[in-house]
């Protein structure tokens, strides 16, 4: 049977003002446009994939992830296979990830808990999905979006950074950030609104050194020369994917 789902966070959020909205609207058509191939970058065929590749992914790339996951799919291809898998073998396959230890123990209690509660089947509601061992809002989110087409904002430092940015919400704690933003838009565009700004977070609005002058909503983002506003200086930082 299906473990107890945890009580929803309840997050208080004011109606959003209307200009504020028109803006955001306008940003994420503006980014629709300058990225049209927006998706999520780790690759999946099926909800149990994307589940595991997306709890492996934390302090790594998405290209690490990619290289290793073929060869620990091809060995445990569901969620019956990896909770029978040896340790060290698993060890093994995500020695390049980084953090292979903690990242065996996910799975394996991840696995487990997926054959033991959910008859080996990855659940479909956030409620269930946050109920699993290292499944927090986040990752929940990824799944839904991805895997099963039901709107969900992801905010990774990506998007919270640039949510902050361009002025949609103070808030610094991702829960209050998912509801801020989701206020802003309708929720069926909440997937791909994700996409959209991570994929800019990762190409143009670097952390450290926004392209600010090759940003094609420079206009209207209030962070406007946190980084080089000349076009020449600011397309050097372009990048046409995330990092290594």
């Amino acid at each position: 049977m299906p473990a107890p789902a945890k009580k929803a966070a309840q997050v208080a959020i004011a109606k959003p003002d209307t200009s504020l909205v028109r803006r955001a609207r306008k940003v994420d058509r503006i980014l629709a446009e300058t990225y049209p191939d927006a998706r999520a970058e780790l690759d999946f065929t099926n909800p149990f994939e994307c589940l595991v590749v997306t709890v492996v992914s934390a302090q790594t790339t998405d290209r690490r992830v990619n290289a290793a996951s073929p060869a620990l799919f091809a060995a445990y291809p569901t969620p019956e296979a990896m909770a029978a898998a040896p340790r060290e073998h698993m060890e093994q396959l995500l020695g390049p990830l980084g953090f292979f230890r903690a990242k065996t123990d996910s799975l394996l209690k991840l696995s487990q808990a997926l054959v033991e509660r959910y008859d080996g089947q990855v659940p479909d509601r956030l409620e269930d999905l946050v109920t699993l061992p290292g499944v927090g809002r986040k990752t929940a989110n990824v799944v839904l979006g991805n895997a099963f087409g039901k709107p969900g904002i992801t905010v990774d430092t990506h998007f919270g950074r640039l949510a902050r940015r361009l002025g949609w919400t103070e808030e610094t704690d991702p829960v209050k950030v998912e509801h801020a933003v989701g206020a802003l838009f309708p929720k069926r565009d909440w997937t791909m609104l994700s996409h959209h700004l991570i994929w800019h977070g990762r190409r143009r609005c670097h952390a450290k050194k926004p392209a600010c002058g090759a940003c094609p909503v420079a206009r209207l983002c209030p962070s406007f020369g946190a980084g080089p506003t000349d076009p020449v200086e600011a397309e050097k930082l372009v990048t046409t994917q995330g990092p290594a």
